[in-house]
């Protein structure tokens, strides 16, 4: 088999095992912590990074293309797209949603903006530990990876957005407190999750199409956490409500679909302008 896909394959399999691994060692070691606190937790959370910097340590795919450099002064403009992309996507899905009378912004006038900040800063910063895992994971080694690989790019995200959410299947069933996920949904658990799949391969592009361009892990992590930060008290914290049964479509969340497809639209566009650079720079080879 090939190196690079083997590799590849390797850590698709820690990625897809690494959460269930961590529940049965809980299971069996009597684990009375909770699950987010327990060891199982830190297996789930760090498998996929650890076992792809493993291999790029000692198993052949070297640092080139690890993503870990700032590149700040070259690649200003990815990190303005990572911070503001999101925002835009999500005010344009509320206001969509409540043209149509789907969404309403009671609770920020009932608990003032100001407290909004103030959770969203909280969840950014809590948001941090757990984000750096995963982008280093994603973005850090499978998208690099597989574009070494020479998978067509959009198969390189659709790849990549099913281990993301897959890894996400045991987080959802043992270690995130269900009331919390529950306090988070506009429908219900199996909606949620076969809605996950279906959002998270276009937040995929964005998210690979801006590694890929910025040649950086660190504007999509600033991306992630910024979509975790301002998405999570919409609804766990009462900011905004959604009715009926298409709040699932336009919830300004990251899980809504209006707002994944503009996400997608705006990945899709990045796709395009690194096709058309990297067919200019080969001319002027």
């Amino acid at each position: 088999m090939n190196k690079i896909i083997r590799n590849i394959v390797i850590v698709a399999l820690f990625t897809v095992g690494g959460g269930w691994l961590g529940i049965w060692l809980n299971n069996i070691t009597g684990n009375t912590m909770p699950p987010m606190q327990s060891l199982g937790a830190l297996i789930w959370l760090t498998t996929p990074a650890l076992s792809g910097i493993l291999l790029r340590a000692i198993g052949g795919d070297g640092w080139k293309d690890s993503g870990f450099g700032l590149n700040l002064i070259s690649g200003w403009k990815w990190y303005l797209i990572g911070i503001l992309v999101y925002p835009l996507a999500a005010l344009l899905t509320f206001g969509l949603g409540a043209l149509l009378g789907i969404v309403s912004a009671d609770g920020f006038a009932a608990q003032g903006f100001g407290a909004y900040l103030s959770v969203a800063g909280t969840m950014f910063v809590g948001s941090l530990m757990k984000n750096i895992f995963e982008e280093f994971a994603w973005r850090g080694y499978l998208t690099p990876r597989l574009e070494a690989a020479k998978i067509h790019p959009l198969m390189n995200h659709f790849i990549v957005s099913l281990l993301w959410m897959t890894w996400h299947l045991p987080y959802y069933y043992y270690y995130l407190d269900r009331a919390l996920l529950e306090s988070a949904l506009t429908t219900s658990i199996p909606v949620f999750l076969i809605t996950g799949y279906i959002v998270m391969f276009p937040t995929s592009i964005l998210f690979g199409e801006l590694r890929l361009l910025s040649k950086s892990v660190w504007p999509v992590f600033i991306l992630h956490n910024i979509i975790n930060a301002l998405s999570m008290p919409l609804l766990m914290n009462g900011f905004i409500k959604v009715n009926g049964p298409l709040g699932f479509v336009f919830t300004p969340t990251n899980e809504g679909i209006i707002t994944s497809i503009l996400l997608g639209v705006a990945g899709w566009m990045l796709y395009q302008y690194r096709m058309k650079k990297e067919a200019s720079e080969k001319i002027s080879v």
